[in-house]
């Protein structure tokens, strides 16, 4: 991820950066953007909801799922070069300027939210040490964390430059602690542990609803499969962002599927789902003692300030594009001087901070964010596999290059799958995901005004209507209760 911050920034303040992001470098910010916080999580996650056959299955589920999803962004990199960045547009190119908005702002939510999980989870790592930090839940954690964003703010804030040489050193940091987790698991395994956890223990209930339950948590770990999408109109080469895509997919694929499914070697699921955060750490250190947890925190400690780095790069690069495309208020596609896009930075880590005050209420902080940002990014992905649908199933002349029936396929079963991950999220983040949205018209509003362009269309309007109806509805079910955050 090396030109992540530099070449982010550039295209869009001045004359194109003559440094474009190579297939090596594109990979690194795939992979770097999605060995984060979730996979430190996946062995508690999972054993709360599965055992070994429903873990074997969700994989299988995610894997063919997120490959289609990865597939749907090669695909589209390749056919609509014009549509250079990312997600949200192609959900405004496929779906018109009202849904796009909601793309670019739904991924750019799910961000922000991603990023509080960051410092629960570092917050919870130092806790085993500093009580009063407890879970990353207790007010201290909360006040540190805050901190913690505003510093990162201010960091960013200087220059790029500064913030992408940090990522370099975190880039390979990261990966070196979850192998090495991989590898001692696997040393220590314990096959009569996992044949005991294989089905499953007595609260998991049917086999349908443990793969379910562990489907947020798989998205949650492969967000950023689309990160080379991001930044496509930085590569060298165009073809280079969706082999990026593939190649960074299945290494971190292999690598969370192993990180799960080992643990089961090593303790009972039940004493598994009662880890604190993050419980790799809680893992290595039943196998091999105090210095495992150690190791795994540390090595956590960097990747998440590292994730961390990335996603707020890319939560602001997302505005600042949209902005720039009018999509967003003009205030948003600001630089200063040092080619950073303030406004959309501020907007960023402002709402960060407001998502870590409300998780701080929440009973299980971590699992919170972690559901929420999930939900948030579904919108956006279903709208990009629904436009490769339309595109690879639409008249000849209106796509550039030729339709096939594989690409028509692929990008079915990916629309399936990410309108079952819908399904799977369940009505409560739904409706929270739409308290969220909702408001988030305002923007919408003010980009048009500035344009002098008509505020909705009949159509636009219908939308309007379902995500304010289901901004009250979350409302009232959070206030009543029938949520419980």
């Amino acid at each position: 991820m090396t030109n992540v911050g530099t070449g982010a920034h550039d295209a869009h303040v001045g004359p194109p950066s003559p440094s474009k992001l190579t297939l090596p470098t594109l990979t690194a910010l795939v992979v770097g953007s999605m060995v984060g916080a979730g996979v430190f999580s996946l062995p508690r996650r999972f054993a709360q909801e599965t055992g070994v056959a429903g873990a074997l299955i969700a994989w299988t589920v995610a894997g063919v799922g997120m490959l289609m999803l990865a597939l749907v962004f090669q695909a589209l990199a390749v056919r609509r070069p014009d549509l250079d960045a990312g997600v949200y547009a192609y959900a405004k190119a496929g779906f018109g300027e009202y849904l796009g908005f909601f793309s670019a702002f739904g991924y750019w939510a799910s961000a922000c939210v991603g990023n509080v999980t960051y410092w629960v989870l570092i917050m919870s790592t130092v806790g085993a040490i500093a009580p009063a930090l407890g879970e990353g839940d207790t007010f201290l954690a909360t006040v540190v964390s805050s901190a913690g964003l505003w510093a990162f703010f201010l960091l960013i804030k200087q220059g790029v430059k500064e913030a992408a040489a940090i990522n370099r050193i975190v880039t390979v940091a990261k990966v070196v602690p979850i192998l090495v987790f991989v590898l001692i698991a696997l040393f220590c395994f314990d096959p009569g542990v996992f044949a005991d956890n294989f089905a499953g223990a007595d609260y998991a209930g049917s086999l349908f609803n443990q793969v379910r339950g562990t489907m947020l948590a798989t998205v949650f770990v492969f967000l950023g499969v689309e990160g080379a999408s991001v930044y496509s109109r930085h590569a060298k080469r165009r073809e280079d962002v969706g082999k990026a895509t593939l190649l960074g997919f299945l290494s971190v694929f292999a690598v969370f599927a192993s990180v799960t499914i080992v643990s089961y070697g090593i303790l009972p699921m039940s004493e598994i789902a009662e880890l604190r955060q993050p419980s790799m750490a809680g893992v290595l250190e039943a196998a091999v003692g105090t210095w495992g947890n150690v190791f795994v925190s540390v090595g956590l400690i960097i990747s998440v300030l590292g994730a961390y780095l990335a996603w707020t790069l890319m939560a602001a690069e997302v505005l600042f594009v949209a902005a720039k495309d009018k999509d967003m208020p003009r205030f948003l596609g600001q630089a200063s001087r040092e080619d950073v896009p303030v406004p959309a930075l501020l907007m960023t880590t402002a709402l960060s901070q407001v998502v870590l005050i409300v998780t701080a209420f929440s009973d299980d902080a971590f699992n919170f964010a972690l559901d929420l940002t999930s939900a948030l990014s579904l919108i956006p992905f279903l709208l990009a596999a629904a436009f490769a649908v339309k595109i690879a199933s639409g008249p000849q002349e209106e796509v550039s290059g030729r339709s096939t029936r594989r690409e028509l396929v692929v990008a079915v079963i990916a629309t399936l799958y990410t309108a079952f991950l819908l399904y799977a999220a369940g009505p409560k983040f739904v409706l929270v995901s739409f308290i969220i949205y909702a408001p988030a018209t305002l923007l919408f509003v003010k980009a048009r005004r500035e344009q002098g362009k008509q505020l909705f269309s009949p159509r636009e309007l219908v939308i309007l209507a379902v995500s304010v109806l289901g901004a009250i509805g979350g409302i009232v079910a959070v206030a009543t209760g029938w949520i419980d955050l």
